[in-house]
Parts: structure tokens; sequence; C-alpha cells
């Protein structure tokens, strides 16, 4: 029997639940000293001068940097954006967002240099702000004013023709609200140069190799000369993909400073630097009165923040997945992508997939409500067809496989829709205060999109054991768990026996970054590959030794003995053929697996809210969730990985946003500020299983790390909209806030009052 597809607990955790992991912070780096950086105060300023003399004579400082001592060049703008849009690393004769950094303390301890940042003085010449893309689609006041315009580049197509002859046509602004993805450990990094100019460079990252590809090129150092490591990593989120600027300056500062120099990111600097999301929305659909969609439009205003960096690149995602789950003839997606000065918008968990589907969902639950129909029946008359994958959308993307209709029935049944809807009338008709709203959403995502392959590597020892390599880190998710299940799946090896070793580039030659949902079905494959190549080998070193052809040898995967089919009391096992191999250099099989293409995971949600009529505060009280990622490994850590997804996902509705006043003060600065979710704010959730295998990849398997990203967020707004469709009330923007949706209820009785 196979291990796969067994609820395996992870062998990561007795480690974590025991000694506890070493993150960042927790690297013992003797004698180290520490970076803290100066801050912006301002979001949009001229830089007259910076005095630096009163805090390089504090205590226990070694040295103050500003960009005069940083010769790094800028970092370009994504997506072919203006040159003048480019990021200094460190803010040179201006600054563009409240946080930016503007000079670098190091010293003995982290207070001594919190206290000097605080003597450093720098002279601002503040200029006009503007924080909303609207206004910055608008024109001035330019955040680079040498670009003369707000605009990063436009993209897609508009076509208003595709609505000629529809019978209905609904049109809705929509807001997918800045957010914050909150790891719960913050970003960090230490740097150490040897005497011969060689870098070890720690840092809690999502990639070490890239990591190390960045360090090399803006540092001008061969990539050979440097070695990163990450540490355990608390979590990323998309914060932690490639290495930015506050990472870089840290091996700067070491090499300045002469030592180890060690950097850890305050909740509140996580919190003003690097936001998801951040996208203004106009949404069109068209149809007829019997419900079939004819035609789709999905205008796209994306804020980038002060720089355009990948977040400039996010909304072509975004534009891709713009059709979602349904045969609709006739659909453009197109738009804007601009500067503001806010923070720079990052790739949060899901990384223009959600905004996407956030988009649809409401224009079908507008759409529904416009005909007079139920928005399930409406989802149920569109979605495409089983029959019709793999599917070429008209924005280009061709889904592999799915079956949306059975996702979406598996999800109202497990949910007792009609009875869900029996007891909405009846709270209506008796006009409960505590209103009852049911969402639903079916989407689709693309994951491992752009991934080329993976390098993986299994060797067995003499004792018996093995060792799995792989580029990838993980961030929590379980990685070393699936990777030993496949091997001990392959080889018969215990799961006990075998160890993963990951996140060092001195240790492993090449890797990738974990995001995108690309591990299970990339990293798995060349694992899963790697191992069946030990495998054979192993097959044909077994023949030799027992005088047979390899035709003949069969493993016995409950012993982990090879032997000749039909004589199983003669044989040689792992330990007796990895010690036989040393003389010929060890039993190790490296591989680089070549990917086939990204896969299409989908999905249904359904969101059950109540609604306090009189003071407009939200309950999530139920939810039910069909997630398809094709083959599932291991089903205890895919439910973790749908239940953060849908957590995160249904934060974005009801709580979470960042915000900033007209001066670009971020008023979210802090967990008391920003409304993050937590356990009290959430249900049980109800997880249905259904498997719907691609051909991507011969495991079969699709990502799943961000699908709850993605279908959670419209479930749960459509079910407040739902909550109050009876009042009149059309839309509601998130965060569907105790206020927001308040003012909804009270403007919606003033309504009915005239």
């Amino acid at each position: 029997m196979s291990i796969l597809g067994n609820r395996v607990l992870r062998i990561e955790d007795p480690r974590l639940l025991t000694a506890g992991g070493t993150y960042m912070d927790d690297v013992p780096l003797d004698g180290a000293a520490h970076l803290v950086y100066v801050r912006s105060p301002i979001a949009h300023a001229l830089i007259r001068g910076i005095d630096t003399t009163a805090a390089r004579a504090m205590p226990g400082v070694i040295t103050v940097l500003t960009a005069a001592d940083v010769n790094i060049a800028d970092l370009p703008p994504d997506s072919n954006g203006p040159a003048e849009m480019a990021r200094p690393v460190i803010a040179r004769d201006r600054v563009n967002f409240a946080g930016e950094a503007v000079a670098i303390v190091v010293a003995e301890t982290r207070a001594q240099a919190v206290d000097a940042v605080e003597m450093v003085e720098v002279d601002y010449e503040p200029l006009p702000v503007v924080v909303d893309p609207e206004l910055a689609a608008g024109g001035a006041p330019f955040v680079h004013e040498s670009a003369g315009t707000n605009t990063v580049r436009e993209f897609g197509d508009v076509d208003d023709s595709i609505f000629d002859g529809c019978e209905v046509v609904v049109e809705q602004r929509v807001v997918n609200s800045r957010v914050a993805a909150s790891p719960l450990e913050t970003r960090g990094a230490a740097a150490r140069w040897s005497d011969s100019g060689e870098l070890t460079f720690w840092i809690s990252t999502q990639g070490v190799h890239s990591a190390r590809d960045a360090l090399a090129k803006h540092l001008r150092v061969e990539p050979q000369r440097i070695r990163v490591i990450a540490p355990d990593v608390g979590g990323g989120f998309g914060t932690k993909i490639g290495t930015n600027p506050e990472e870089m300056l840290v091996a700067v500062a070491a090499r300045a400073a002469g030592r180890t120099v060690r950097w850890s990111e305050s909740r509140s600097e996580a919190m003003a630097n690097g936001h998801g999301r951040a996208q203004v929305q106009r949404v069109k659909m068209g149809g007829s009165r019997d419900g079939r969609i004819e035609a789709y439009h999905l205008d796209i205003l994306q804020d980038v923040g002060a720089y355009a960096g990948i977040g400039a690149f996010l909304p072509q995602l975004t534009r891709m997945m713009a059709q979602g789950v349904y045969d609709i003839p006739k659909v453009t997606a197109g738009g804007r992508i601009v500067v503001t000065n806010t923070a720079p918008v990052i790739a949060y968990r899901g990384a223009g997939r959600p905004e996407a589907a956030a988009a649809i969902e409401r224009a079908v639950d507008i759409f529904a409500a416009a005909i007079g129909m139920d928005p399930a029946e409406v989802r149920r008359r569109n979605v495409i067809a089983p029959e019709k994958f793999p599917f070429t959308t008209r924005t280009g993307a061709t889904y592999d496989s799915g079956e949306y209709a059975k996702a979406l029935d598996l999800v109202l049944q497990g949910a007792g829709y009609a009875a869900l809807r029996e007891e909405q009338r009846q709270r209506r008709a008796r006009g409960d205060t505590r209103m009852l709203g049911i969402g639903v959403s079916v989407y689709v995502e693309i994951t491992a999109a752009g991934s080329s392959g993976e390098y993986a590597a299994v060797e067995v020892r003499s004792d018996g054991r093995a060792v799995v390599r792989v580029g990838a880190s993980p961030q929590g998710q379980g990685h070393h768990t699936v990777w030993a299940m496949m091997v001990s799946d392959r080889l018969g090896i215990p799961i006990e026996a075998i160890e993963v070793v990951s996140g060092d580039t001195g240790l492993i030659p090449e890797g990738n970054i974990t995001g995108g949902s690309r591990s299970v079905q990339i990293v798995g494959s060349a694992v899963g590959e790697a191992a069946g190549l030990m495998l054979d080998r192993a097959r044909d070193l077994a023949a030799e030794l027992l005088e047979a052809d390899p035709a003949d040898i069969v493993l016995d995967r409950e012993l982990g003995r090879f032997h000749v089919a039909g004589v199983p009391s003669s044989g040689q096992g792992w330990a007796e053929l990895a010690e036989a191999a040393e003389r010929s250099g060890g039993l190790l099989v490296e591989h680089r697996y070549v990917a086939r293409g990204g896969s299409f995971p989908f999905g249904a949600h359904l969101a059950v809210v109540e609604v306090d009529a009189e003071t407009g505060k939200v309950d999530l009280v139920r939810f039910v969730a069909v997630d398809d990622a094709g083959r599932i490994m291991n089903p205890l850590l895919a439910e973790g990985q749908r239940h953060g997804g849908i957590a995160q996902g249904a934060a974005q509705a009801l709580l979470e946003a960042i915000t900033y006043d007209d001066d670009g003060n971020l008023l979210t600065s802090t967990f008391a500020d920003y409304e993050i979710v937590t356990a009290a704010e959430l249900p049980d959730f109800e997880l249905l299983a259904m498997e719907t295998p691609t051909l991507q990849n011969d495991l079969g398997a699709k990502g799943l790390g961000e699908s709850g990203t993605v279908g959670a967020t419209p479930a749960v707004q459509n079910a407040v909209v739902d909550a109050l469709a009876h009042l009149g009330v059309r839309h509601v923007d998130m965060p569907c806030t105790p206020q927001r949706v308040w003012e909804a209820i009270e403007q919606s009785r003033a309504g009915a009052a005239r």
C-alpha cells in the first residue's frame, strides 16, 4: 500500500515543538553588530541634507551610512515602466513613501542602534502627495516628477461593442483593498564577509538561490563566492521572494563595518513596507434574462505604490484569469498601472489571481440580482463543461482540466443550500434583525506559472538512511514530510530514516523559489523522478551483486530489500547496496525535472454570514469549501493549506485593509490598528474532497497553497451583500466592516423613506 494519499503527520513538528525552530533571530552569530534603518516619516519630499554627526558619536555606534556610501545600481522598473521610476536601494535625493530607508546605523546592540537612529537629522522639503490610485491616474501630483506621469503602462483591450445585443447589462466599481501579508516572522538577514571576499548570507527567504543571484548581481560578486542560508522560515506569503533593498544593504553594511552584521525587521516596519492586492476594478457584464452570460469586461487600475516592482506584473495574471470558470463568448480585460506615494505592492498570497476571481464573482452576483435569478443557478448555467477541456479562454489561458459544475453541486449539497435559502426567507418574513446571507463563488487559478523545472537529489548512505536535497525552501508548509513520503513510497525506506536538506546554496547547487503554488507539482515531481532513478540504479547494482538480470530484480518495499523475483530469501538491503557503491562514488542521484507547464486548480466556496441590522456587525457562521488540486499527496497537509488560505481570504473580505491618510501617513502600522484575523472570527471550515488530476505532471497534482485566498474572498463578500439584498443594497466594498455595512443599511433605509 502506498504511503501517498495518507494523513501522515509532519516529520518537522517534533523538533519545532520540543527543541524549537531556529529562525533568523535565533541564528548564533557571535560578535554580530546590529543594523537599524533611519526611515522617512514623510511620504514625499526632497532630501536637502542628512547630518549623521550626532549619531556617530552615540555609544556603541560602529558606522552610519547614507546613499553616498552605497554603490549599488537602482532597481529597474518591472513590466517596461519608465526608467525614471527605478527604485534606489536607499533614498538618495528624495523619498517617495513613508517608511522608505534614508540611512543605516550599525551598532554593537540593537538598542544602541535604535537610540542612534533618533539622532540622525534629515532635512526634508515636503512635496505634494498622492495616495489614491484613481487620482494618480488622473495626473498630477507626480510621484516621479521627471517621468512626467504616474502611469507605469497601460495594457489589455477594451471593446464596448461586445455588449451589443445583450438584454441586461450591469456595471460596478469594485475595490480590492490593500492588505498586509503579516507572516508570523518578519524579514531578517545577516551578512559576514571573509578576508578573501566571500560572503555568507543568512536570510528569511522563499528561495536561497534567487537571493544569491540577486546579491551577486547588485553587489557585483561572482555567485560562487556567495553562500546563502535560510534557517527555519516563519511564513512568507510573498513578502520573502527575492532579495529586497533592505536585505541587500545588510551585506553592504557588513562590508563597511568589517564584521558580521544582522538585521531584524520590526512589525511596524513590516506593516509599512510591502502590501498586496491594491486594485480598483470596474466590471461590466451582459447577458440574457434566462441567465446566459454573453459578455464580460474587466477594467483594472493597479496601484503599485511608489515604485514599479513586481506589483506592476501582477495585473497580467489578473487579466489572464479574468474569465474565471465561465464559458463566456466575449471577454475583454485591460487597464492601467499607476504609482502612488505608498509602500510598494508585492506578490501577496495568490498574487493577481484572487483579484480576478473577486471581480467576476461579484459581477455574477450583480447580474443574477438584475435578472432575478438565484446566483448559484446562474453559475451552473455558465460554467465550462468538462468535455471542453483543455479550454482556452478569451484572455489566452489554457485550462488543463476541470469539473466546475460538479464542484458547485458538491458544495451546495454539503451546505444544504435549499434549507439555507428557506431559513433566509423565513427570517426576512419575520423581520429578524439577525439577517442571514449566503455567498457562493466558483473559482479557477493558475499555479506554477512560468516554472521551468526544479533540482532534486537522492542519496542513500551506508547506514541505510536516505538524504533528499531540494532547491526550494519551505516556510511551514510541511515540504520535508511530503518529499520524504515520496522517497519512502518509491524506495521502501521508512519515512523516519529519510532526511530532507534545503535552504543552503552551499549544499544544493541550484533551485527556485517556493511560491506560486508550485511545490508539489514541480519540486515533488523532481523528487519523485530522482527517487525513480535511484530505484533503477539500485536495481542494477543489486543485479550485479546477486548475479542476475536487472529485469528479474524486484524491491520488497515492506522490507526495503532487493531480491530475484521468486527468491525472497536472498537479497540486498539499502545499507548493503550503499556500502557496495562507496567504491564507485556512492549511491547518489541528481536530477533536474523539466516542467510541462502550469496547472489550473479550481473549486467552489460557500459562506454563511449573519449581519446585525442595528450595528452592521458581520459574523461568519459557516464556511463550506471544495478545493480541487488534482491528486493529493497528504490530505492532512492539504487541509492545513486550505485552512490558512480560507482564513486569509475571509479576513480580506471582512477585516483587513491598509489605510493611509491624505498626507501619506500609514494609519495601520500595528496589529492594534490593522485588524488581522484570529480564530475568534472564524467558524470550523467544512472541507469537502474532490480530485481531478492534471496531465501536466505524472503525479496528477496541481497547486493548493493559494486556492483558499482565491475562492474565499468573493464568497464572503457575496454573503454580506446577499444578507442586505432585500433592503435594496447592491454592493459593499471590502473590507465589509460594521461601519460600511451599517452605512449601507442606513442609506437603503433613507432611500426607502424617500
